[in-house]
């Protein structure tokens, strides 16, 4: 399941993104903003993601104005490895080698066509599952 969130800033995007999600037939789920709210708090809407996720075939996405803010609060979460969406090289590394589970999108800084590259980046490049990046994971979840 693919769970996804976005403030007031990416709202519009999360929007966009569940039509795109709907068309490639994934299952996802909505977990707010439900409306447009100038003053929501990005830190809520993560949570609500990240709270969701709940075994290795589960997923998020969130989106805020620059990216960082749902990021920072994601990889607060011991279950949970978010990376920054910049471009689809660097998406499909941070699956392929780092096992991202969740992404964080920067509403304000790209084009529509950019951000439907980087999501399926994110939903088609599965985790190598390579020694080294395995022992590496490893490290982290000792931390």
């Amino acid at each position: 399941m693919i769970y996804i969130g976005a403030d007031h800033g990416g709202f519009k995007l999360k929007e966009l993104i569940k039509s795109w999600l709907t068309e490639m037939e994934i299952d996802y789920q909505d977990v707010g903003a439900f409306e447009f709210v100038e003053d929501d708090d990005f830190v809520d809407l993560a949570k609500n993601v990240v709270d969701n996720i709940k075994n290795s075939e589960d997923r998020g996405i969130l989106i805020c104005r620059s990216g960082v803010g749902v990021d920072i609060v994601a990889n607060r979460f011991k279950h949970i490895r978010c990376g920054l969406g910049i471009n689809v090289d660097q998406v499909e590394a941070g699956r392929r080698d780092d096992d991202i589970n969740v992404l964080a999108l920067a509403a304000d800084f790209y084009d529509e066509r950019e951000f439907k590259n980087i999501l399926t980046a994110f939903l088609k490049t599965e985790f190598s599952n390579e020694e080294r990046y395995v022992r590496r994971l490893n490290k982290i979840k000792e931390l």
